[in-house]
């Protein structure tokens, strides 16, 4: 396992939670993480993984911080209404994102001009945790293939599982003993370079979004596969389709948690 220092400053509010939910992480779980040393050094890139707990941005962070690289979120716009939690969020540098609304342009505005400093902009491109029945990564959005597509970083895919165990999908009381194990494999750059530049025509630019869209949850679905040495379904779950009965799925969950 590959681990670097920090050369980034990590500002005051990284500086606060470090030292308060890493010895947590390291105290909880069993790090297996391989393929680490793909995440770039440096510049700006998107990593995406898929989601399967609330807890899976702290992990997230653990295997960057523990790379060398600091995260930035596309974070629900309910977190910041907490003045608390807000002041702490945007001190991290994280972007909130208000659905359905005009404002969600300004958080992808936001996520592109964090890449073009050179930052780490982490993505769950299923937009929430998985309602497949088998958490299984679903039918992903856009947002991380758009951000790709216009400032042309590299699209770093992660496929984890273990999180779960630690804080069930919608659950609120963690189970913390024993130690869970959580897997996390990096996988090679998502190769998006022959959708770049598509003019925007004759649908041509949402043509080329929904391929690289496709390509991530592909290679996301890959490396899940390998941490669960199961194979993924045929078909991706689509919330579209089939979300009021993973609803009910996730409430049974929920309930038994």
């Amino acid at each position: 396992m590959t681990v670097r220092k920090l050369q980034q400053p990590r500002g005051w509010a990284f500086s606060f939670a470090v030292p308060i939910v890493k010895p947590l992480l390291l105290a909880t779980t069993r790090r297996d993480w391989h393929g680490g040393e793909k995440l770039p050094v440096s510049g700006g890139f998107v990593l995406v993984l898929n989601h399967v707990s609330h807890v899976d941005p702290l992990l997230a962070a653990h295997l960057l911080y523990d790379h060398g690289r600091l995260p930035r979120y596309l974070a629900k716009s309910g977190l910041f209404r907490n003045r608390l939690l807000a002041f702490f969020l945007r001190g991290a540098g994280q972007i909130p994102v208000h659905r359905a609304s005009s404002s969600a342009v300004g958080a992808y505005d936001a996520a592109v001009e964090a890449v073009r400093r050179g930052e780490c902009v982490v993505v769950y491109p299923e937009g929430t945790i998985t309602r497949d029945p088998d958490l299984w990564p679903m039918r992903g959005k856009t947002g991380a293939a758009r951000i790709a597509l216009a400032t042309g970083c590299p699209v770093v895919p992660v496929g984890q599982w273990g999180a779960q165990e630690l804080l069930a999908p919608y659950a609120k009381v963690p189970h913390l003993v024993p130690r869970k194990r959580i897997s996390m494999l990096v996988g090679d750059p998502v190769d998006l370079s022959d959708l770049a530049g598509r003019p925007d025509q004759r649908g041509g630019r949402a043509a080329a979004v929904q391929q690289a869209t496709d390509r991530i949850m592909a290679a996301i679905t890959g490396l899940v596969e390998q941490v669960r040495g199961e194979q993924a379904p045929p078909e991706r779950f689509d919330m579209r389709r089939g979300g009021a009965q993973a609803d009910e799925h996730h409430q049974d969950r929920k309930d038994t948690a």
